[in-house]
């Protein structure tokens, strides 16, 4: 049986999408389609599809909100499962006394975390932000104006290549800077479990985040399609990539449609109708700009899929 037909088995119809377009389903808008589009609501199906991707030999790749990636305009061959977003509980508490919430992997990192602060937990609050699914935060460390994923993260559920289903202690992730090791090491976040601490001063976590929402809407071009940060933060002191841009001279810097935000040069925007092709170019260009002039290569932070 073909690969496509054996897959039906495994859904409802409102679960498995072909040839979607992958523009719907990312915050840059931009990308072609899915040959395969899967939504599952339970481990089993993510189970059986890994296994026939594996089987059939073909890709298949796991996305969350979308809100990091670029897809290429000649779209996705395979199998792309979409992570469902869930609801979230609370079930145990740390030595420390904080309280544990676990999250499925598709559930959006800032729902989440707002949702938190407003029953005045503290701890999460640089999260409320962050557009990514849980699942992408934990795979990337997320984090923001000083906080990190792995400053609140206890445990994460993951699915490991061989079909098994094992909690792994945040210690045993790899944490850093824009990295885990849960990509390296073939893993497929399930949940998270986070832990928060019950403030003492609801009000000041309710300023906190009204604050960095403020600091948001001030500094970045939240107007216009993007993936948020394009490049990851250079190593050394003082350097910051969009800085470096802007000092390049690459401030509204353009190709076709996509550009260099003028708003926030670490921001690559989608003005209309940027293709994918646009962007990778632009990349290219504040790349080879960049180290022609300050001798630095500027790591893109952005997944590319398709490509």
């Amino acid at each position: 049986m073909d690969w496509k037909e054996t897959i039906k088995t495994y859904y409802r119809p409102e679960q498995i999408l072909f040839d979607e377009p992958m523009a719907k389903h990312t915050t840059f808008r931009i990308g072609g389609p899915a040959e395969c589009y899967v939504i599952p609501d339970n481990t089993e199906q993510i189970k059986e599809t890994l296994s026939l991707a594996k089987e059939a030999g073909i890709p298949c790749h796991i996305i969350g909100n979308g809100s990091n990636l670029l897809v290429s305009d000649d779209g996705v061959p395979g199998i792309v499962i979409r992570m469902e977003e869930n609801a979230w509980e609370k079930n145990c508490e740390t030595a420390d006394g904080r309280d544990c919430f676990r999250v499925s992997a598709g559930s959006l990192f800032s729902s989440f975390a707002k949702a938190l602060c407003r029953d005045g937990y503290t701890g999460l609050e640089f999260a409320t932000g962050i557009p990514g699914s849980v699942g992408g935060a934990v795979v990337m460390n997320a984090g923001a104006y000083g906080g990190e994923v792995k400053d609140a993260l206890v445990s994460a559920d993951v699915l490991t290549k061989d079909g098994e289903v094992v909690t792994l202690p945040a210690a045993e992730l790899d944490l850093s800077y824009r990295h885990s090791n849960v990509s390296e090491n073939g893993y497929t976040v399930l949940s998270a479990v986070f832990a928060a601490a019950k403030s003492e001063n609801p009000e000041a976590v309710t300023a906190r985040v009204a604050e960095l929402s403020e600091k948001r809407k001030e500094k970045q071009p939240l107007e216009y399609p993007s993936a948020g940060s394009t490049f990851k933060r250079p190593q050394g002191e003082g350097l910051f990539a969009g800085k470096l841009i802007d000092d390049a001279g690459l401030r509204g810097f353009r190709v076709g449609e996509a550009q260099v935000s003028e708003k926030h040069c670490g921001f690559v925007i989608n003005r209309g109708n940027a293709t994918a092709e646009d962007v990778m170019q632009l990349i290219s260009a504040v790349q080879r700009t960049v180290f022609n002039k300050f001798g630095i290569l500027l790591e893109p932070e952005v997944r590319f899929l398709g490509f």
